[in-house]
């Protein structure tokens, strides 16, 4: 059983059994507000779900691809939740959780996922299909492009959000197959929108 956290769109957690499937999931839409609703959407979860914090196996947590603040913030939650409640932490590629959801539902053939990259690009991945365990393969990504550089025969799925539910049954699957999770640095893809200071400012009179 699974605490499952995705901020790469807009900001889901969801608690997962592998068995029961998806007892509760909570998701804000909205892409920069990651900070101020990531805790009400964890309790609120844990609340519906009726699970207690130590009957958790662990947190999985999407890794992106996602801007860099809103990536964070998930991926911090996730951290600081499983370290206070001592569980493991599992990692899984955000468009990986998005393939797995669509091939889950009974979908079949190549499938090219894009999340929103701002600066009007793209986050994309495309898959070749599922494999024997359901499992999505992913033949090319993740990259960023702008959105009509992207030409494939694949069905294209432009989502807003990533269910932090397909994250969570992702994250479990992989673990019953013995496959690898995600490594634990996170998927960027370009740097922060930040500018570093290039030293103190001379004041003069």
């Amino acid at each position: 059983m699974l605490l499952a956290i995705d901020t790469s769109a807009g900001s889901s957690v969801a608690i997962v059994d592998r068995d029961a499937g998806v007892l509760a999931q909570r998701s804000v839409e909205d892409t920069r507000k990651h900070a101020e609703v990531i805790g009400d959407l964890i309790r609120e979860c844990l609340a519906e779900s009726g699970i207690a914090t130590s009957a958790l196996s662990g947190v999985a947590v999407g890794m992106g691809p996602g801007p860099f603040t809103g990536l964070r913030v998930g991926i911090a939650a996730a951290a600081t939740f499983a370290f206070a409640a001592g569980k493991p932490v599992v990692r899984v590629v955000s468009h990986d959780a998005v393939a797995f959801g669509w091939y889950a539902d009974g979908n079949t053939g190549a499938l090219l996922v894009t999340t929103d990259a701002r600066r009007r690009e793209v986050y994309w991945s495309e898959f070749s299909g599922a494999d024997d365990v359901g499992l999505p393969v992913r033949a090319a990504g993740p990259a960023i492009a702008k959105p009509d550089e992207l030409t494939t025969g694949a069905h294209r799925l432009d989502t807003h959000w990533v269910s932090a539910a397909s994250v969570g049954l992702l994250a479990e699957r992989i673990y019953q197959h013995g496959r690898d999770f995600a490594a634990p640095e996170p998927v960027y893809l370009r740097s922060p929108d930040v500018t570093l200071s290039a030293g103190p400012k001379r004041v003069t009179t």
